[in-house]
């Protein structure tokens, strides 16, 4: 885990609900018990200030920082996958993204990036589908000044094929048994009774989760495998940070607390 991807986890995972402020002590204090220095976050601070994740604004406690609008939006949208909250009800239709010319590199590196984490697919260099459109996905494609034709429609062919040509649905299925079986012995240990404890495995297991949303774009059930372990893989994760959740909210207002 990078400094940054944990100041990241941190605002999503807890700092959204409570305002999307914190003073630079408070952020220190809350990172702290992930292993990581002032000096790594406050440089964590000063790159996502210049990306245009964070602003600085003026706290009671003194200097801090807030979400920009636009990291607000990926947030939101991150949670609502993270935890499912939408239903996962399919109209039949694809959502498809035609771009009109291919950036040069590092900009396509970026592109494919954001979009595999906008939960799309690709079937081509310059064609990509997912099951519903993202808000972003607009934003995204400004950022990177690339042109695109976008509509719905509907597959002329076997649906299940074609989200298996998109994604590799098996070795997607392996990595999420892989996962509950590396982190079940890794959080079973920690309870909620250390409040330090319960948020550095909270933020630890959310961290690891969270890179399925560039690989997992929240297929609907009939695409599925019958057999599809990710949605064993997410019980386990709902119950583990459901369990871990008194301690590490109590971590979390500790450092407020003090700002």
């Amino acid at each position: 885990m990078r400094a940054r991807s944990a100041l990241f986890d941190v605002y999503g995972g807890h700092l959204r609900e409570r305002g999307g402020a914190a003073t630079i002590a408070a952020l220190v204090r809350l990172l702290e018990p992930l292993g990581f220095a002032a000096p790594a976050v406050r440089t964590a601070v000063s790159r996502t200030v210049r990306q245009g994740w964070l602003r600085p604004v003026r706290l009671p406690a003194g200097p801090g920082y807030a979400l920009t609008p636009r990291a607000e939006k990926r947030l939101d949208e991150a949670a609502a996958r993270i935890y499912r909250t939408r239903p996962s009800t399919w109209d039949s239709r694809w959502h498809v993204v035609v771009l009109e010319e291919l950036p040069a590199r590092p900009a396509r590196d970026r592109l494919t990036s954001s979009l595999h984490l906008l939960g799309y697919g690709e079937l081509g260099p310059v064609t990509w589908i997912a099951p519903r459109p993202s808000r972003e996905l607009s934003d995204v494609l400004a950022a990177e000044e690339v042109a695109a034709r976008t509509f719905h429609g509907e597959h002329d062919g076997d649906d299940t094929e074609l989200a298996a040509r998109a994604w590799d649905l098996a070795e997607l299925g392996a990595d999420y048994a892989t996962f509950v079986a590396e982190w079940e012995p890794r959080v079973s240990v920690v309870d909620a009774s250390s409040a330090a404890a319960a948020f550095a495995a909270s933020q630890q297991l959310l961290h690891a989760w969270r890179k399925f949303l560039f690989r997992d774009p929240g297929l609907p059930p009939q695409l599925l495998p019958p057999d599809w372990s990710g949605r064993e893989a997410a019980r386990f994760f709902d119950h583990h940070t459901e369990r871990l959740a008194r301690g590490a909210n109590r971590f979390v207002e500790s450092c407020l607390d003090s700002q």
